[in-house]
């Protein structure tokens, strides 16, 4: 059996303490990791990071002493987003594994500056967020690269919430709703659609003031968005998100083909199944959710079985980057009105098995003769 991939965490609030965690003790416990080294700015956090339940061998306040840690094999980094591509550079230079969460970086220069070291340090980089890696959004891929609805048209997807009331790095620059919120239904979008070609959007602040940590405090970035995105053939999608939605009704994502739609219900980071419409059918079929304590934070379980198997990710730097690109351009675009090329690519991975494929080619080959 490998060793233990050693882990070292940056940054220690609630989505550490809880999400993470609620992976790591399984993997622990299995004894494929060992968490070694917790860091966060906030000394009072020590005691419970040490203790029971988190098992951290050892505490600091210097994030530089994780990513130097001879004993450190994975940086799990979890801070608010201002500081995620500085800790991703420090931990690649050093040669370590990296997860991050989303997104890797808050400026494209940085982003890009991210995805060159990747290609050359010794460690895997998975950026957050990891919704491929769920069996729904695996299924639905399949369902449409198989055929199942034709050519897709249009797509929309939907994600928001009236915001955090902690947290005020959530409202700065290098912050705001799509970072936090947009973001994965970006991912999703792209990585069932393939790369965008064109962005525009329409992206503004609706609430200028907002009450965070009991103080008011401006708002110095987006809060209120519409994404639109071209993608080859003519196919249409718009991502709606922000910190401005109370309560909502609607599936995370539906796309509509030229035989069909399918659309999932829930989120796309907590999928609850999904519904799919053939014309050929005639009738909605309901398919139920094959995992529902399926984590959104999935991408620690997948990291470590690539380090311990010696596989390769299927979420990649160059995912990340197109992704952030869109949400630049279309924060651009909410600007001055004019649309962006987008210029990065990269290639979406594939979900069906060797006899799938195989299928899907047959698929094609009949439709196009």
């Amino acid at each position: 059996m490998p060793s233990p991939v050693r882990i070292g965490v940056v940054g220690c609030g609630s989505v550490m303490q809880r999400p993470y965690t609620g992976q790591i003790n399984p993997l622990k416990a299995r004894g494929l990791v060992e968490t070694v080294v917790a860091c966060d700015v906030k000394e009072d956090r020590r005691e419970k990071m040490l203790g029971p339940g988190y098992g951290y061998q050892r505490f600091t306040t210097d994030f530089e002493e994780v990513v130097s840690a001879d004993d450190v094999d994975l940086v799990l980094i979890t801070t608010s987003m201002q500081e995620h591509a500085m800790i991703t550079k420090a931990a690649l230079q050093a040669g370590k594994h990296v997860l991050v969460e989303k997104p890797m970086a808050t400026t494209l220069a940085e982003a890009a500056e991210i995805v060159e070291m990747a290609k050359t340090s010794k460690g895997h980089l998975v950026p957050a967020p990891h919704v491929i890696l769920s069996p729904t959004y695996q299924r639905m891929w399949r369902h449409i690269h198989r055929g199942d609805i034709g050519a897709p048209r249009l797509a929309r997807a939907f994600y928001g919430w009236a915001g955090p009331s902690w947290g005020k790095w959530f409202y700065r620059q290098g912050g705001g709703s799509m970072f936090d919120l947009g973001v994965y239904n970006v991912v999703s979008l792209t990585g069932f659609l393939g790369p965008a070609k064109r962005v525009t959007g329409l992206v503004g602040t609706a609430i200028p003031e907002r009450m965070v940590e009991g103080e008011m405090m401006k708002v110095e970035t987006d809060d209120n968005v519409h994404i639109c995105i071209e993608f080859a053939d003519s196919c249409y999608a718009v991502v709606t998100t922000g910190f401005t939605i109370q309560k909502y009704r609607v599936p995370a994502i539906e796309i509509y083909g030229s035989e069909g739609t399918i659309q999932m219900l829930g989120d796309d980071w907590d999928p609850e199944g999904y519904e799919l419409w053939q014309n050929k059918a005639g009738a909605w079929q309901l398919f139920e959710e094959t995992n529902p304590n399926w984590p959104w934070t999935d991408g620690i379980n997948h990291l470590v079985e690539c380090i311990q198997e010696g596989k390769k990710p299927i979420i990649t730097p160059e995912h990340a980057y197109h992704v952030i690109e869109i949400m630049e351009a279309a924060r651009a675009a909410g600007r001055d009105g004019q649309r962006r090329d987008i210029q990065s690519t990269f290639t979406p991975p594939s979900f069906f098995t060797a006899e799938e494929e195989e299928e899907a080619l047959h698929l094609r080959h009949d439709r196009t003769n």
